[in-house]
């Protein structure tokens, strides 16, 4: 029992940091696609330019990955050990708690971002960013969720 929890934990863990690796890189995807459309705001342009600046220089991909962490952990943490304890397995629940967790991580980066109308955009780009996150955590921790072992082993 003990070692079954702990392979969860580990998966979990693993889960979590690949998910946020693969969402920061949905994230400048999305906004470059959306750069490309007519009449785009000019900031979608400048968020496509990221990865140049953070190959050129690593500590700062460094420094957004590890503040992506922090500002969605706590919340990843919740929803992870909800989808452990309640054994949820379903892709669509692990894809909707990444979208919550990203727009929660916006919103504490980002307070009263609800009232500005211009922040709405940005809101639906990280959220489905996190939407491609959650699927991500899902294909490496999330489809044998359970800290309980099943009966019957297949």
């Amino acid at each position: 029992m003990v070692k079954h929890v702990l392979k969860r934990i580990l998966m979990m863990l693993a889960g979590f940091f690949v998910s946020v690796l693969v969402g920061l890189i949905a994230v400048v995807v999305i906004y470059c696609a959306l750069a490309a459309l007519p009449n785009a705001p000019d900031y979608f342009g400048a968020m496509g330019m990221t990865p140049l600046v953070v190959l050129l220089w690593p500590p700062l991909g460094m420094f957004v990955y590890f503040l992506t962490i922090i500002l969605t952990g706590l919340q990843t943490l919740i929803f992870a050990l909800i989808a452990e304890f309640f054994a949820l397995r379903n892709f669509i629940v692990h894809m909707l708690f990444g979208a919550a967790a990203a727009a929660a991580g916006f919103f504490l980066i980002w307070p009263g971002a609800e009232e500005d109308i211009e922040r709405w955009a940005d809101i639906g780009i990280i959220a489905a960013a996190g939407l491609v996150a959650g699927l991500v955590y899902w294909l490496i921790a999330g489809r044998g969720a359970g800290f309980r072992r099943p009966l019957i082993q297949r």
